[in-house]
């Protein structure tokens, strides 16, 4: 099994019951989340009582009801839930009026301003490259992801015009966060991605303040064994799929993260595969890469195992270490047996039996 350190295990007392919120949303996302939840139950005792709280949010809710995050969605995630799991989202690609993505605005409504996604890969994973194990983190709340665009009427026709936000202190966060999970990693790399060759002031900002996470007061040489590289984002794709083997952990802004996570799905053959955290200092939600996949909905063949693998990686980063072993453990056998896969890894297999697969191995 590939090697997964704690990322930042997040203060928690002692709980009877571990209360979690299911977002299934869009696509295959109401398929792979209910798979994600009976991995969660099958830990027993190795995790508190898991108490389930269904939730809504959406592209199909906002064409019912007009919101695509209900404000009850919301309250229940800060009052009642300990962390929660979220599917996936059917956001159109042309502008629909009043719609934005709920997984953007739940990143930042609850400060979840970092997107870690771990990319392993495991021996006999149809089309990946063998010894794959990195860590993309990316910031989750700036760059363009703020959505603050304008279309007007120029001298030569329509000019569009979209802001990209990069702070100082998102970027000092997110570069703490990766210089924590590089620590606790056995290579102790890490890499800044950034473009201030072209985009001197905004990845310039990006680039220094990450630089500077180990000079900050207190850090007192905590960081003195990370190795600190930097690429930039055009040759870090390229790199990628050369000679992957050279990044350990990856620390980006957020569009540059989010192609880089999903290129690096690539590498371990499936974008089913690969899971991801949206987490702050005081929430986390597991939250599978993949897209809600509308070709496939409904079929019964999604991949349930991006989102069976977010959910062990919450857990450890609620500091449940044991029960998210047992998850990823048991991910990992299904994978390396290769009998019962779906077919995005070329088997033939139905989203439940690649799911009783799991749960016999757990």
């Amino acid at each position: 099994m590939a090697f997964r350190a704690p990322i930042r295990t997040m203060a928690t007392a002692a709980r009877q019951s571990l209360k979690i919120g299911l977002i299934p949303a869009d696509g295959i996302g109401r398929e792979v989340i209910p798979a994600a939840k009976a991995a969660i139950i099958a830990l027993g005792s190795d995790i508190p009582k898991p108490e389930f709280i269904d939730l809504l949010a959406g592209f199909e809710h906002f064409t019912r009801k007009g919101t695509a995050l209900p404000e009850e969605t919301l309250r229940s995630l800060r009052e009642e839930c300990d962390c929660a799991l979220f599917g996936s989202v059917s956001s159109p690609s042309s502008k629909v009026e009043g719609y934005s993505s709920p997984i953007v605005a739940l990143r930042k409504e609850l400060d979840l301003y970092a997107n870690i996604r771990p990319v392993t890969s495991v021996a006999s994973t149809p089309g990946g490259k063998p010894s794959i194990d990195l860590v993309v983190v990316r910031e989750n709340t700036e760059c363009l992801y703020v959505k603050q665009e304008t279309l007007i009427i120029g001298e030569h026709g329509k000019e569009a015009r979209a802001t990209r936000l990069i702070t100082e202190r998102a970027s000092r966060r997110i570069g703490q966060m990766a210089f924590e999970i590089a620590l606790a990693r056995p290579r102790k790399h890490l890499t800044v991605i950034h473009k201030s060759n072209v985009l001197s002031v905004t990845d310039g900002l990006f680039r220094e303040t990450v630089r500077g996470v180990p000079s900050l007061p207190g850090m007192d040489g905590k960081f003195d064994n990370v190795t600190i590289a930097e690429q930039l984002v055009d040759s870090a794709v390229y790199r990628l799929f050369r000679e992957p083997q050279i990044f350990d952990v990856m620390v980006a802004p957020n569009l540059y993260g989010d192609i880089l996570s999903d290129a690096a799905a690539a590498l371990v053959g499936s974008l089913g595969l690969v899971p991801s955290i949206n987490a702050g200092d005081s929430f986390v939600v597991g939250e599978p890469v993949h897209g809600s996949a509308p070709d496939i909905a409904g079929q019964g063949i999604a991949n349930p195992l991006a989102s069976i693998r977010s959910a062990a990686l919450m857990l450890r980063h609620l500091g449940y270490a044991k029960g998210a072993d047992r998850l990823d453990k048991a991910v990992d056998e299904v994978i390396r047996e290769g009998r019962i896969l779906t077919p995005d890894l070329g088997g033939s297999a139905k989203t439940q039996e690649v799911l009783d697969a799991v749960l016999k191995r757990i």
